[in-house]
């Protein structure tokens, strides 16, 4: 099954250019505004280095002329920084991050000084500012209401800067002018920033604040300290160190259950970032000893969870992090540098041993500055090469001192492991079904409930057996999420599979009734909710599966796994883990009429008076099979190509019968002008109703994509012109035959917006009727004249008949569509007996007016006597 928000190479996506338009606009018009002001604006005074920084790093003269700039982007850099105010009345107005990276690089008279140009960036500054306009009134703006890039945020303000830094004594002082939030602001940046550091000297410490000469109004920032990273000629020496005196060998006996570096596909750095954040659970004597690793500084509290941010990855093993620690899980990296709640490490992989070990350092802060000290923290990860129902982190470890138990600094060992569901897949990992027998007895009486047999269900390692669904209880009924098989058998579940290419031999292998499958389930919400009253609040949970798939019945039955732990620090081996839960799925045949292809329930099997105990969750999917989507895919394609065979067909037609009625215009008064007001309204309507199709397609344009087909455009507008062309054929051959003008119908039809809706039902029976005013005229005309062209009401009428006759053959088929193209049920009568009666009176129709046109008006009528007067002969 193809989730189609997820899986864009087997789904159907409606893309909707009138956002992407409006954005580039306002983008436009942001750039022009903005170019405007720094054009209007008189600038404030110049800003001297001198007198900014002269006491810091005095001005150096450059060498010749011909000195070509250094440049290297990187040459100076901030990343993952730290902002901080220590008065009281600027904390608030601390922005939210910073980044800092030099693009040019001079050479001075002074070997050691460089003149630096660079970028400097605030974000998340709009609480800290005053939007004024040269002082004269306060001006609130309000910002769009489309979000835009991150490089046009509204709350961010960028300088550039120009400065010296001396390379021995890493002093770094530079001034400069930015333009943000509708004014001009001076900032002074001072860093002390070394040219080469190790762990101890690994941080960079400094200051900015805002200098706005002759200007009270404005940007008012108070000096903030900072806080970074260096990234500079980095020297890695205690990691070597403790390497050499062995202090990570208690865990060598792990290499032959672990993966190495080159079954991952990737680097060591990207591996580790993409399994998430990690949980950690301490030993038990943390209970009466002292675990809390981050010292004084955390308030004593026990975090529970840790997230990496990469500073550097080397090609050789090598790598820096900086390992943040809080209270609640965070998905990925990226989250701010919180100095007290961090460590500082560094790292190399042991190709040998098959783990990344690591030494990490904690952070200490005197007064605005920050440096390194106590290194007593060691962390080993390993990457495990078997997966089970209880066991599937990708990332697993374990954290301790080098101190001894009765040491200053000594804390329990704490393990590391990532619990989220990841869709990793590397080679040589393995998955092994620890609790099959289990689940079989459980779902035994579930399977024997399907008794519909004789139909094809999907294969266990198809695209079909992937959804997105919806669940809901009593007590929360706003869920969604995703499912997803990890393995089938013995066989990884890979994403090719799920884009539908490159698994037919593996399908093949695949041949038991009943096999064996693993599946990751992911629901979320909007707001918090609580599974039960004892449960913690949560936004999410995700679901470990494990249990069987019978594919000739579509039944899966699954024993399922899911942490449910309170936010707080664990003590013991899986403490939060319910594994007491049974997932019960049921898929439809794989010819579904319909979408919604798949139901099923995910329900505790503990008695209601467990405090784990939670209300069983009804889920349901709204994807469809990979089967409905080609054969939607290949309808739509079809019924694009017959709307338009059919709108084309009808202007030849109507062409003829004006060419007929060019050459005898004496049959003009006998045409039934209500026929030709039926069929030019039935034209107009739809042009009405879609009036806007004419001259946009960001509405009603659909891209589908599916697999190698490419995209399909379906512009409307093609449809439309050629059902204009034929409004206006007919429309000519109106006036021809009565002389109306456009302007009374066009005023019938728009004076009645409130019943547009029943004008698009009846639209396409009016059509299928319209030789009915014909044969009416005819017959109390009792006119024998060739009014109608055989080609004009013959070909009209096979053009009408067309869209029914393949209604009843799509009724046939399959019900289900992504999308109504042609004969829409939305725009005339389509079921299989108005089928059926419109077909069969379509066509008595046409030879009713072949006959009148023969024999006369009143053929069909039946005779009546008549009486001739005889004339009378007076006498």
């Amino acid at each position: 099954m193809i989730p189609p928000s997820q899986i864009p190479n087997a789904s159907t996506r409606f893309h909707f250019s009138s956002i992407s338009q409006c954005i580039s606009r306002f983008i436009a018009f942001h750039f022009a505004a903005t170019t405007l002001l720094f054009l209007l604006t008189p600038a404030s005074a110049d800003i001297s280095y001198s007198d900014r920084c002269g006491d810091v790093l005095p001005d150096q003269p450059l060498l010749p002329a011909d000195n070509a700039p250094l440049l290297n982007p990187s040459f100076l850099s901030l990343r993952h920084v730290h902002l901080d105010c220590k008065t009281t009345d600027c904390r608030r107005g601390v922005p939210a991050s910073l980044t800092f990276s030099s693009h040019k690089a001079y050479r001075t008279a002074n070997e050691a000084v460089f003149q630096i140009e660079a970028v400097l960036s605030l974000n998340g500054v709009g609480r800290s500012l005053n939007f004024t306009r040269r002082g004269l009134r306060l001006v609130h703006f309000r910002p769009p209401r489309i979000p835009l890039p991150p490089g046009n945020s509204w709350n961010s303000v960028t300088f550039s800067l120009k400065g010296f830094w001396d390379s021995v004594s890493g002093k770094l002082c530079m001034v400069g002018s930015g333009f943000g939030k509708l004014r001009y602001n001076h900032v002074v940046l001072k860093l002390d920033y070394l040219n080469s550091s190790s762990i101890f000297t690994s941080l960079v410490n400094g200051t900015l604040e805002s200098v706005n000469v002759n200007d009270t109004s404005g940007f008012n920032l108070k000096p903030v300290s900072i806080l970074g990273v260096n990234l500079r000629n980095y020297k890695y020496e205690l990691i070597d160190t403790q390497s050499q005196r062995n202090v990570f060998s208690k865990l060598d006996n792990l290499a032959n259950v672990s993966l190495a570096v080159k079954d991952l596909g990737q680097k060591v750095c990207a591996y580790v970032v993409s399994a998430g954040f990690v949980e950690l659970e301490y030993e038990k004597d943390c209970k009466t000893g002292n675990c809390n690793f981050l010292g004084r500084a955390n308030g004593g509290l026990l975090p529970s969870v840790m997230y990496f941010n990469e500073i550097e990855c080397l090609g050789d093993g090598r790598v820096r992090f900086l390992l943040g620690f809080g209270d609640m899980g965070h998905n990925g990296n990226g989250l701010p540098f919180e100095p007290n709640v961090t460590l500082v490490t560094e790292g190399r992989w042991d190709w040998k041993r098959k783990r990344l070990n690591m030494v990490g350092c904690r952070i200490f802060s005197d007064g605005d500055e920050g440096f390194v000290g106590e290194c007593l923290i060691r962390v080993s990860l390993r990457f495990p090469a078997r997966w089970t129902l209880r066991e599937r982190s990708p990332v697993v470890g374990e954290l301790w001192s080098t101190r001894s138990a009765n040491e200053s600094g000594y804390f329990g060992r704490v393990t590391l492991s990532s619990i989220k569901n990841r869709h990793i897949r590397v080679a040589r990992l393995r998955y092994e079904y620890t609790e099959i027998e289990k689940t079989r007895r459980c779902c035994a009486n579930k399977t024997m409930m399907h008794k519909e047999l004789g139909r094809k269900y999907p294969n266990a390692l198809s695209s079909d057996m992937r959804f997105d669904m919806v669940a809901r209880n009593r007590r929360v009924n706003d869920l969604w999420g995703y499912s997803s098989p990890l393995y089938v058998a013995n066989t990884p579940y890979q994403l090719s599979s799920a884009f539908g290419r490159g698994s037919q031999q593996e399908k093949q292998n695949i041949s038991d009734a009943i096999t064996n499958v693993s599946y990751v389930l992911t629901v979320v919400s909007s707001r918090y909710f609580k599974l039960s009253n004892e449960h913690m609040q949560i936004k999410s949970f995700d679901i470990s599966a494990e249990g069987t798939y019978d594919s000739k019945r579509g039944h899966l039955c699954m024993t399922g796994c899911m942490h449910v732990g309170p936010p707080k620090a664990r003590v013991g081996r899986n403490s939060s883990l319910d594994c007491e839960i049974l997932v019960d799925i049921q898929y439809a045949t794989l010819n579904a009429r319909a979408a919604g292809v798949v139901r099923g329930t995910i329900e505790s099997t503990r008695e209601k008076s467990d405090q784990l105990y939670f209300e069983t969750f009804e889920i349901f999917s709204h994807s469809v099979y990979d089967g409905q989507a080609k054969e939607s895919i290949w309808r739509m394609d079809l019924e694009i190509t017959m709307v338009l065979i059919s709108n084309t067909l009808s202007c030849i037609f109507i062409g003829l019968q004006l060419l007929h009625v060019k050459r005898h215009a004496d049959v003009l008064p006998f045409i039934s002008v209500v026929m030709l007001i039926v069929l030019t309204l039935g034209h107009l309507i739809p042009l009405l109703l879609n009036f806007e199709a004419l001259f946009t397609t960001s509405r009603n344009n659909k891209n589908v994509y599916f697999g190698s087909d490419g995209w399909v455009e379906v512009h409307e507008v093609l449809v439309r012109v050629i059902t204009m062309i034929a409004f206006l054929l007919e429309f000519r051959l109106l006036q021809m035959t009565c002389c109306l003008v456009r302007p009374p119908i066009r005023k019938s039809v728009l004076g009645r917006q409130s019943a547009w809706g029943d004008l698009k039902s009846y639209a396409g029976l009016m059509l299928d009727g319209f030789l009915l005013p014909q044969i009416l005229f005819n017959v109390f005309s009792d006119s024998k004249e060739k009014a109608l062209a055989p080609s004009f009401y013959v070909g009209t009428t096979f053009v009408r008949l067309l869209p029914h006759a393949y209604d009843l053959y799509r009724s046939r088929s399959s019900n289900w569509s992504l999308s109504y193209i042609y004969a829409n049920p939305r725009m005339d009568y389509y079921s299989t007996a108005w089928d059926i009666v419109i077909s069969v009176g379509g066509l008595v129709f046409a030879v009713i007016i072949y006959l009148q046109q023969r024999y006369g008006g009143q053929c069909l009528v039946p005779n009546r006597s008549t009486y001739q007067k005889i004339p009378v002969v007076s006498a």
